[in-house]
């Protein structure tokens, strides 16, 4: 649901997406894109004031909490 086809993030899918945590309305920060593909990036909260990186035109949605570092 949070992806298109392959996994990639796309453009076009920021209307669907929404912050898991508040369900608040999230902003695009792009780093790196090809062909409206974002590569590097991240998703922003504003109302709740939570990030969510996108790695490898891969975001991460898990709640802070929930996530892991390696």
């Amino acid at each position: 649901m949070l992806m298109a086809k392959g996994g990639d993030l796309k453009r076009e899918l920021m209307d669907i997406l929404a912050c898991p945590v508040c369900k608040g309305e999230l902003e695009l920060r792009v780093e790196t894109e090809e062909e409206n593909e974002i590569i590097i990036g991240s998703l922003i909260c504003h109302q709740c004031d939570e990030t969510y990186p996108i790695e490898d035109a891969i975001p991460n949605m898990l709640p802070p909490h929930m996530r892991t570092t390696e």
